[in-house]
C-alpha cells in the first residue's frame, strides 16, 4: 500500500509518473487502498473545478453505420439493431429543446452512416452542424465517426466546438479486432487534426474489451501526448446478436478505478461520467471517482436511442436534465453555469493548442 499511496502523492503533488506506476494504481483492489485512491481523486477534481459538474445533452440523429465493430449494437450486420435517421425539423426540435434545459453542450452523434459519409466533401453533416449552431446559443460536439483531414476547417467553420472520435484501445492488434477493417492510424490522427484546426478534441477507451492493465495504462499516457481536453473510459457492455455478445460485461469497479486514475495523470481534462452504462443508478460512483461531466442527458419519448444501452432510463425521464439535477441536490454537487462553461472553452481555445 506503501507503493501506491507515494505514487498518488507525488501525482497530487504534480509530478509526472510512468507508465508502469499508473498500472501500478489500476491494478489497486484492496478496500483501503480504493477509498485513498478514489478522495485523492476527488480531492483533485475539487482543487481544479470545485463542486461543480457540467452537463452534456444527447441526439444520436443517426443509428445507421457502415462499420461491422465486433461490440457495437449498431454495427452494419446486425439486423436487429434499432435504425432511424433524423429529419432537419427532429434533429432541430431536439437541440433546441436540451439548449432550452440548460444542458452545457449538444452532442451531435451519429454512426458512420452511408448516406452522410459520402464524397460530395461531407456536404450534408456540414448543413446539420451549420442549422443547429444557428438555432441555438449553445456549444456543439460532433461523433460522426472518422472523418478525412480537409473536413475539419469547414466543420470549424460550421459551428463544431469539439470533436470526438473514440480509439477504444491503444493496442493496435485489440483495436483490429474491436474494429475490423478500420485504420488505427487514421483513426487516431483525428484527434490531432481536430486540434489543428481549433476544434477541441475528446479521446476515449472501452474498459473490460480484452485489454491487459497495461493497455489500460497506455491509453492513459497516450490520451497525455494527444493533448485532448476531454477524456473518457466507458465499461463495455455486451450487445445482442454481435461476436461480442457472450462476452461477460466488465466489472463497473474497473472503470471508476480508470476514472480516478485518468483524474490524477490529467487533473485539469474534462472527465464524463456516462449515463449510458447503469443509467442513473451509476452517476454518483462515477462523480465520486473524479468525473465532472454528465453525459448522455436524453429527453424522454422521443424517439431517441442511447449508445451502450439504447432504452435504459430514456423513456422514463431517468436520463432528463430535470431528473439528473434532482440527483445532484442528493449528492450536494452543483451546476456549473454557462458562463463558467463558456469561459472554460474560450480560454482553452485561445491558448493555440490544447495543453498535455
Amino acid at each position: 500500500m506503501k507503493h501506491v499511496e507515494a505514487i498518488v502523492q507525488r501525482l497530487q503533488e504534480g509530478a509526472a509518473v510512468s507508465q508502469e506506476e499508473v498500472e501500478a494504481l489500476l491494478s489497486i483492489r484492496e478496500p483501503r487502498s480504493l477509498d485513498m485512491l478514489f478522495s485523492a481523486a476527488r480531492n483533485v477534481k475539487e482543487r481544479n473545478f470545485g463542486n461543480k459538474v457540467f452537463f452534456y445533452g444527447f441526439v444520436y440523429f443517426s443509428t445507421h453505420c457502415r462499420n461491422n465493430c465486433s461490440f457495437c449494437f449498431y454495427r452494419r450486420s446486425n439486423t436487429e439493431s434499432l435504425r432511424y435517421r433524423k429529419t432537419d425539423e427532429e434533429i432541430l426540435s431536439l437541440s433546441t429543446s436540451l439548449a432550452d434545459s440548460g444542458v452545457h453542450l449538444i452532442d451531435l452523434t451519429m454512426g458512420e452512416d452511408p448516406i452522410l459519409h459520402r464524397d460530395d466533401h461531407y456536404r450534408r453533416l456540414l448543413d446539420i452542424v451549420n442549422m443547429v449552431n444557428d438555432a441555438v446559443d449553445t456549444p456543439l460536439m460532433l461523433s460522426p465517426g472518422a472523418l478525412p483531414a480537409d473536413v475539419f476547417g469547414p466543420l470549424r467553420d460550421a459551428g463544431a466546438d469539439w470533436f470526438a472520435c473514440y480509439q477504444e484501445t491503444h493496442n493496435r492488434e485489440l483495436f483490429e479486432r474491436l474494429r475490423p477493417e478500420q485504420d488505427y492510424g487514421f483513426r487516431l490522427s483525428q484527434k490531432k487534426w481536430a486540434r489543428e484546426s481549433g476544434i477541441l478534441a475528446e479521446e476515449g477507451i472501452m474498459v473490460g474489451v480484452g485489454e491487459t492493465l497495461s493497455d489500460r495504462a497506455r491509453s492513459i499516457m497516450v490520451m497525455k501526448e494527444l493533448g485532448v481536453d476531454q477524456i473518457r473510459a466507458m465499461s463495455f457492455v455486451p450487445q445482442h446478436n454481435t461476436p461480442m455478445a457472450d462476452r461477460g460485461p466488465s466489472p463497473y469497479l474497473d472503470e471508476l478505478i480508470t476514472i480516478a486514475v485518468m483524474r490524477l495523470v490529467h487533473p485539469t481534462k474534462l472527465i464524463p461520467a456516462t449515463l449510458d452504462v447503469e443509467g442513473i443508478a451509476g452517476l454518483a460512483p462515477r462523480l465520486d471517482a473524479g468525473a465532472n461531466v454528465i453525459t448522455s442527458i436524453i429527453p424522454p419519448l422521443k424517439g431517441l436511442a442511447g449508445v451502450a444501452q439504447h432504452e435504459l432510463d430514456i423513456d422514463d425521464g431517468s436520463r432528463s436534465m430535470e431528473n439528473v439535477e434532482c440527483v445532484l441536490d442528493k449528492l450536494g454537487v452543483q451546476k456549473a453555469s454557462r458562463a463558467d462553461y463558456a469561459e472554460l472553452l474560450t480560454r482553452w481555445k485561445g491558448r493555440g493548442t490544447p495543453e498535455a
